[in-house]
């Protein structure tokens, strides 16, 4: 059963999300990335409906519907708070166990959430990202600094007006390069690019890129919270991360060797030619591996 677009509020936000399934199945929550919005897990969902989940999609702050309830929020863009947003989110809904799926963001909420929310998080999959690479100390391969050329050039003046004054063609630019195997039609991309037109999406975007490299300050309300992730903390929450071999954005080998990490059961698969949305061009392989981790 899928339901019209809904709303549920936490202390900052009036959420905006699609569900579908059963209401009494498990619930799992399918957290998108960037630049993307919650119609990216479309095909995904539709199988972990099939397979008896009550399937979940918020739009992140600063996408599609989703509101900030005071205009003097400060709009940031820190993991942390991406985070906190999701665990918010799943006390809204009223959710006593829950799984999260993110992928790219999503995929470093569903991390920190995983801490944060550990008594209440049954499981965890993560798409395209590596756990433990939020620090701006971390060393990066010369191949994953070109990787990240658009961090830097949001660092620029030309790169803030881009992201502000042409954000369509910049993001269709993103997916064009960072799916080598697979071209989405015009009508996917502009269904998701509308979301981009959010009154918040570019300060939202410019903070979180800049903050990650110390070129903008973080909010102090999120003090605390960054605290209790630098350094990352070891997580209990059984984790399965799911990564493109041809991400030519997240370098599969910045999520190789993070076993160390995981106190809980933890997997890492590769998926054959595959970038770095997974979800969109491998949809079935992705619900197989998030159904077998779910009944597992």
């Amino acid at each position: 059963m899928k339901t019209p677009m809904q709303t549920a509020k936490t202390s900052l936000l009036e959420v905006g999300y699609l569900e579908s399934g059963a209401p009494a199945g498990f619930p799992v929550i399918l957290v998108h990335g960037w630049p993307d919005d919650a119609l990216t897990w479309n095909r995904v969902a539709a199988d972990l409906v099939e397979a008896g989940f009550r399937v979940i999609t918020p739009y992140l702050r600063g996408c599609g519907p989703t509101r900030f309830l005071d205009a003097a929020t400060p709009r940031s863009g820190q993991l942390v708070a991406l985070g906190q947003d999701l665990v918010e989110f799943a006390a809204a809904l009223k959710l006593e166990r829950y799984a999260v799926v993110g992928h790219d963001w999503g995929a470093r909420a569903a991390y920190i959430a995983s801490s944060l929310d550990a008594a209440r998080i049954t499981h965890c999959v993560a798409l395209s990202v590596g756990y433990g690479t939020n620090s701006p100390t971390q060393k990066l391969s010369y191949v994953q600094v070109q990787n990240y050329w658009y961090h830097w050039m949001m660092a620029t003046e030309r790169g803030r007006d881009i992201v502000r004054n042409d954000r369509h063609a910049f993001t269709r630019h993103i997916w064009d390069i960072w799916l080598p195997f697979w071209k989405p039609t015009d009508d996917e991309f502009n269904a998701t690019a509308a979301s981009f037109n959010h009154p918040d999406w570019a300060d939202i975007v410019l903070h979180s890129y800049t903050v990650r490299w110390g070129n903008a300050a973080p909010y102090p309300m999120y003090a605390a919270l960054e605290a209790q992730f630098d350094p990352a903390p070891k997580l209990a929450t059984p984790t399965l991360v799911l990564h493109g071999a041809d991400d030519p954005v997240n370098s599969p080998a910045m999520s190789a060797g993070k076993e160390g990490f995981f106190t809980g059961r933890y997997q890492r698969e590769l998926i054959a030619r595959c970038g770095h949305f997974p979800q969109r061009e491998h949809p079935d392989a992705v619900a197989r591996h998030i159904v077998a981790w779910l009944r597992s």
